[in-house]
């Protein structure tokens, strides 16, 4: 199951709003055939094992397959699994976590029974790996919303932005290269109006042959400049401004922009849900994060603490250099230092955290929901 957990990974950016699946087809404790799902529409990742052991020369019959999650019954882009897995003679099929969605949940491990296939579900590390490596597509599939996802980069005095004349990056160069990566893996990547005035950013993922995020400005006002570079790039991702319903965005819609009218963070989320995004990466900046934790629609927060002190000054509401477009003057947005917390129940504490070395930084993940 462990290798069939790495399998999975290969599909990642790649597969959305899929899943992310691996399979491996063992036969007295050999593998005899591997597969994963390794673009959207391509083949699942048990009918890629299954097709990896027929092109060995291996005969399936009668062997155990692991995979890590259900297999599927219902015909989408790609028929159902559960046929080519009977079809194939396989006679065991471990299975490492549930697929909650309407179409699946249960139904896939339940016509395998019925053929005469034995089933059985892992627990443990492997049952926990399998859970954490879907979180938007299980997230999406109960609930309808994207999972959400925070990034920061602030100093060890908790400044999130540099001063004016200064190098606009608080964290490292490997740093970003990693956010890069996760940009490109992520539905969508947001930035407040702020943000997006003070860096014209171009919230691209600068990663060889990576699928481009949709880019979401939260720009109520729909203040966003017809000059900015993310309208001067809509032929490399498509740009969508959310707005509140009073606004004016006439000029935004005729220069290229998508257009959602949505009042608040849950209304955002639910159009972007509706819309097959699964996940949502914010970076900026502190303004947006105080926004979606108050309104706890926080799932992940990934932020990297350099190893640098900035001192007093301004503070804009950024999301910590990862993406700066231009030079700051002084005409910026008011001071902003990190996200507010609030005190009492909003205060939100992770349910797990792990903490590791990114370059010069230290990056610290937790996780407030696990879906």
């Amino acid at each position: 199951m462990r290798r069939a957990l790495e399998l999975a990974e290969g599909g990642r950016g790649r597969v959305s709003p899929n899943p992310l699946v691996g399979a491996l087809v063992v036969r007295d404790g050999e593998p005899i055939g591997e597969g994963f799902h390794a673009r959207l529409g391509d083949l699942h990742a048990e009918r890629a094992a299954l097709a990896d052991c027929a092109a060995r020369g291996n005969d399936s019959r009668g062997a155990t397959m692991y995979v890590t999650l259900e297999p599927c019954a219902h015909e989408g882009r790609q028929p159902p699994c559960v046929e080519a897995i009977l079809e194939a003679g396989i006679a065991r099929v471990v299975i490492a976590s549930d697929d909650p969605s309407e179409k699946a949940a249960g139904r896939g491990p339940g016509i395998l029974r019925d053929g005469g296939v034995a089933v059985e579900f892992a627990a443990g590390e492997e049952a926990s790996a399998a859970r954490l490596l879907n979180q938007p597509f299980r997230k999406h599939a109960r609930t309808g919303l994207p999972m959400v996802t925070l990034k920061l980069a602030m100093s060890l005095d908790g400044r999130t932005s540099t001063p004016p004349g200064d190098s606009p990056w608080i964290s490292s160069e490997r740093s970003r290269e990693l956010v890069h990566r996760w940009r490109a893996e992520s539905d969508a990547i947001a930035a407040g109006i702020g943000t997006v005035l003070a860096d014209d950013p171009l919230l691209t993922a600068r990663v060889p042959g990576a699928r481009q995020p949709l880019r979401v400005v939260f720009d109520r006002q729909a203040r966003l400049p017809l000059s900015s570079q993310l309208l001067q790039t809509l032929d490399q991702s498509p740009v969508l401004v959310v707005v509140a319903p009073e606004a004016d965005a006439s000029a935004l819609r005729d220069a290229g922009a998508e257009i959602l009218v949505a009042d608040g963070i849950e209304a955002t989320l639910a159009g972007l849900g509706r819309r097959n995004i699964t996940s949502l990466f914010l970076e900026g900046g502190s303004a947006l994060a105080a926004a979606f934790q108050a309104t706890d629609q926080l799932d992940e927060a990934r932020t990297f603490v350099a190893p640098i002190l900035l001192g007093a000054g301004p503070d804009v509401a950024r999301g910590g250099g990862a993406d700066a477009g231009g030079p700051r003057t002084e005409a910026q947005p008011p001071p902003a230092g990190p996200p507010a917390v609030a005190a009492g129940p909003a205060r939100r504490n992770a349910l797990s955290h792990s903490i590791e070395s990114v370059g010069d930084d230290v990056l610290i993940t937790a996780r407030f929901r696990e879906w």
